[in-house]
């Protein structure tokens, strides 16, 4: 510890083992501090009844009882509870800890008499029964309990846990209850750069963790951001609302963020906030990534990206569209050129083909990314008359919903699990089936056919699910004989991307994948290279726009550390 003269020793966690471990270097005389994150000593242990005993003789039902009764008075051990270990520094024989201590929200005073639990009317889940059961938030279940002061444990809200980003959606959904709007909006802000984007196109996984589903459904989370983002798209353009001013800048150090996708643009978010300039380099006309390009506008309207796009800009960030970065200027050059650090976020823009015959022979074939993207940019042609799209994610069932918005006359899904397994949004499936796509559950390509050079079809075989596979879901297997033939005209492929890193030049020294996705510290998203970061499908393949702008959050914090140098 700072100024410590004598031999002194950090114990962190007083659990059995920790409480036993402090006690036996107190006793040879060494300087104990005992750090715990609880306000109890015990661990798990010192919080359990024995079973059968009566709780009211908590003294004698503690197994751990006598090892606390010991630390607490052993003349070299300090307890500091409700504390943890943020830092430690130095090396063998010369430690710095830095310790962040939790005030108590109940004082040593206490009496213990135990009314508080009894009256207490929050309820929170029982973390040593595996969230099964309730227990008040004061301190323990036992309030004569020998063990440890009382407190009141506030839990962080399930939803909020769930949420990838992590945003306080208890708070901002109180805030829109009570009107405050625009206080809502900042909240969301805290962790989230895109709450209009996020609004339209979240899955939302905090809602199916929702503790209201228990009782009758779950809170419209989601819903909830988008009302409040919509708010506020509403007084800016009625010019009720000025664009936010730039943060002061710390100092002279700049970013190079390569992708303005949700991961980067998250990155230059954050660093602008923290005072660091930065630099998006974006080689489509457009930003936004795959908000923009993968995602089609009757889910997620243009306007919509657009004015996200423009807070961010108003923070100081730089964005230079059309430009690629590759062999010139390479990721060295951004280096040598005087940026201090580069996010690579560069999405996973290249599909993967079926792999089965006739693939490569005929005219016919269009990858999904490759179809949305012209879509997107502006090319609101017919494709076909007949398509088939194969696949079972959203960007299946966005190309398949793109196409019968084009003027597709039949447009088919082939899917080789069942609905359960689908990935794509459920809600999305239900559109798509309302609209009238044919969706084939439990089918997969075989082979393609053609006439003259073009597709003419395909023959696809029925399946069924064998047991679990590596992603946990059901193994689909062939059906000997089910074979059957579709007619059509175009054949989507949508059964997975990667990145395309074609943009590297041959010398890039990064380590890679065998999908083709950067491999980065899961901490920090840093490369194998120091100063070069990664995040988001460039590091995951296709995953969700939140888990995306999660990523960016935790490589913005790194790579504020290289900044910060000047």
């Amino acid at each position: 510890m700072p100024g410590e003269k004598s031999p002194s020793v950090l114990v962190v966690g007083a659990g059995v083992s920790g409480l036993r471990s402090a006690l036996e270097l107190a006793d040879m005389g060494v300087s104990v501090y005992l750090v715990e994150r609880l306000p109890s000593m015990g661990g798990l242990a010192g919080r359990l009844d024995r079973i059968g005993a009566d709780p009211g003789d908590m003294a004698a039902s503690c197994e751990v009882a006598p090892l606390i009764d010991r630390v607490r008075r052993h003349r070299n051990i300090t307890f500091v509870p409700n504390a943890e270990l943020t830092k430690l520094e130095g090396e063998k024989g010369a430690f710095t800890a830095h310790i962040l201590k939790y005030p108590l929200r109940v004082t040593e005073e206490c009496d213990r008499c135990g009314v508080c639990v009894q009256v207490c009317p929050i309820k929170i889940y029982h973390e040593q029964n595996e969230g099964i059961g309730l227990r008040t938030a004061i301190d323990v279940e036992n309030p004569r309990s020998p063990c440890g002061n009382f407190n009141i444990e506030t839990e962080t809200p399930i939803c909020q846990q769930t949420c990838p980003v992590h945003i306080d959606i208890r708070r901002y959904v109180g805030l829109v209850a009570s009107g405050r709007f625009e206080e809502a909006l900042r909240t969301v802000r805290e962790r989230n750069p895109f709450p209009a984007v996020c609004g339209r196109v979240c899955h939302h996984p905090c809602e199916a963790a929702c503790n209201r589903g228990a009782e009758d459904e779950p809170i419209a989370i989601d819903a909830i951001k988008r009302f409040a983002a919509d708010y506020e798209l509403g007084l800016r353009r009625q010019g009720k609302l000025l664009p936010p001013k730039p943060p002061a800048r710390r100092n002279s150090a700049r970013a190079a963020i390569v992708g303005a996708g949700p991961a980067g643009l998250t990155v230059a978010h954050d660093l602008a906030l923290m005072g660091y300039g930065s630099t998006v380099f974006e080689k489509a006309p457009v930003p936004g990534g795959m908000l923009y390009l993968g995602i089609p506008e009757y889910r997620l309207p243009r306007d919509i990206i657009e004015t996200e796009v423009d807070y961010i800009r108003a923070l100081g960030v730089e964005i230079k569209l059309n430009t690629e970065v590759g062999t010139d200027p390479s990721i060295d050059d951004l280096l040598a050129d005087g940026y201090r650090a580069v996010f690579l976020g560069v999405g996973a823009h290249r599909g993967l083909k079926l792999g089965i015959p006739g693939e490569e022979e005929y005219e016919g074939l269009l990858d999904c990314v490759e179809f949305l993207r012209g879509v997107n940019l502006g090319d609101r042609t017919r494709p076909a008359d007949r398509v088939i799209v194969v696949g079972g994610g959203n960007s299946a069932i966005d190309s398949a919903r793109t196409a019968l918005r084009l003027g597709c006359e039949k447009v088919t899904i082939l899917y080789r699990r069942s609905r359960r397994e689908m990935p794509a949004n459920p809600w999305e499936i239900e559109e798509a089936e309302h609209e009238g796509i044919d969706i084939h559950y439990l089918a997969a390509p075989v082979r393609i056919l053609g006439e003259q050079g073009r597709v003419v079809g395909m023959i696809a075989t029925r399946m069924e699910l064998g047991k679990p596979d590596a992603s946990g879901r059901r193994r689909p297997i062939p059906i000997e004989g089910s074979e059957f033939e579709i007619a059509c005209d175009l054949i989507i492929p949508a059964i997975s991307q990667q990145p395309d890193l074609d943009f590297l030049p041959q010398e890039h020294g990064l380590d890679i994948s065998r999908w083709s996705s950067f491999i980065v510290d899961e901490e920090t998203g840093e490369t194998n290279r120091r100063r070069i970061f990664s995040g988001g499908d460039a590091v995951t393949g296709p995953a969700t726009v939140i888990e995306a702008i999660a990523a960016g959050h935790r490589a913005a914090a790194a790579m504020a550390r290289y900044l910060a140098g000047g």
